[in-house]
């Protein structure tokens, strides 16, 4: 959630800053604050005035003062009159704060001042690449779906009599190297120092509006109708959660987590794209970093979470590249982030596999956490990260299109061998 602070403080930097994302009419927020603050300070005057009527009623029966005194009268009168405006309004306050919430968890998250400016992703910035010898070769090969159903890993037919389109059925060797993936991933990001978290995969609407998700993706979301229970679209989600409504003490930061999760996502609006193989799915498994960091190590634990994040491709030996989004393709909760992106030779083009951002304080906020200093009074909101450390099948169908052999076998990564105990497929 963004800083009302921040925004009344300066409202015209701030819509400065939000307009770099695109069009927002924050003038409906203004407003509603300023008839909120107005509407506060005027029941608390009342309160107030309420309250020194009780005194003085209590005062002067004290002293004597006979209850029929026409003074006494006209001062219960007056406090009647008081609690009977207060008792309107109360509830007038509550609906004005309501009506301001809902308004705010409609804006995205301030980008942050070094973000690169535009208004779509032809306008994000590459970084770095790695593995270009591997691009350089220009080798054609099979797309991974082909890969994967000539020997017999991967079942896309029957999983849509079993489902529906966008779901998939791995089968023997497919079924192992996806678990050897997840197992490899969560091994060497406990190596790093995260620790492993296995939350629940059904997430209520406060915890998918802490993070973000809610209002604006309830499309892109799977719904239990009978419960207020959503499927997690990310393991970002039930991981951030943990920490919703809590005070950390500063020594209990920076917190690393990571996390493998099945995830759940409609993908709306993305019909015709990607409809073939591992790359969009209604349901695919993600191991997830999250972290929960003090404010000043914040830019130096993002540069780390796309490290860690990275690491998983070099020792996979899969090329890939960091783009950094321009404020125009940021996620909506989103501060700064940085994609890498896979090779696919089939496709001769690069795929994201990871998405690593810093939400700064906006999901903290939003969910209620912080944490103190020792020897200060206040509390101060932590900042939150997160990253995939990767998205398991689309690692997956980068392995089967990088390693195939001339004989249409699968060279295992050699970093993957001792978990599945073969050197192909």
């Amino acid at each position: 959630m963004i800083d009302l602070k921040q925004l009344r403080d300066d409202p015209e930097a701030f819509a400065e800053r939000l307009s770099r994302r695109g069009e927002y009419d924050l003038q409906a927020i203004v407003d509603l604050d300023q008839r909120h603050r107005d509407l506060e300070i005027r029941r608390s005057q009342l309160q107030t005035r309420s309250n020194q009527i009780g005194k003085l009623i209590g005062d002067r029966i004290q002293s004597g003062t006979s209850p029929q005194d026409p003074a006494l009268k006209e001062l219960r009168q007056e406090g009647t009159e008081v609690k009977a405006t207060l008792s309107q309004l109360d509830p007038q306050e509550r609906d004005l704060k309501t009506s301001l919430e809902q308004l705010l968890l409609t804006i995205p998250n301030l980008p942050a001042e070094d973000t690169p400016l535009g208004s779509n992703e032809t306008a994000n910035v590459e970084v770095r690449r790695w593995g270009d010898q591997y691009i350089l070769e220009g080798k054609a090969c099979l797309p991974h779906w082909e890969v994967g159903e000539k020997l017999g890993i991967l079942d896309i037919e029957r999983s849509v009599k079993i489902a529906q389109s966008r779901f998939i059925t791995l089968i023997g060797a497919g079924a192992a190297l996806e678990r050897a993936l997840i197992q490899f991933m969560l091994d060497q990001h406990i190596a790093r120092g995260y620790l492993e978290v296995l939350p629940p995969l059904l997430v209520n609407s406060q915890a998918l509006t802490a993070t973000g998700q809610l209002p604006k993706f309830a499309e892109e979301s799977f719904k239990c109708d009978q419960d207020d229970l959503w499927l997690a679209p990310t393991a970002e989600v039930p991981v951030t959660n943990l920490y919703r409504d809590q005070i950390l003490t500063a020594s209990e930061l920076p917190i690393h987590h990571c996390a493998y999760t099945p995830c759940f996502r409609r993908e709306a609006g993305s019909y015709g794209r990607d409809t073939r193989g591992l790359i969009r799915l209604h349901q695919f498994n993600k191991v997830e970093l999250v972290k929960l960091v003090h404010p000043d190590s914040s830019a130096q634990e993002h540069q780390t979470l796309v490290n860690d994040a990275a690491a998983i491709l070099e020792a996979l030996c899969l090329p890939y590249r960091v783009l950094e989004l321009c404020t125009g393709d940021l996620g909506f909760s989103a501060a700064k982030c940085y994609d890498l992106e896979v090779w696919l030779p089939s496709a001769a083009n690069y795929r994201e596999i990871s998405s690593c951002s810093n939400f700064s304080d906006f999901q903290a906020r939003r969910g209620n956490i912080r944490f103190k200093e020792p020897g200060q009074k206040g509390t101060q909101w932590v900042h939150t990260l997160n990253g995939s450390g990767l998205a398991v099948g689309r690692t997956m169908a980068a392995i089967l299109e990088q390693y195939q052999r001339e004989d249409g076998s699968i060279e295992i990564p050699e970093a993957l061998q001792p978990y599945l105990r073969r050197s192909s497929l």
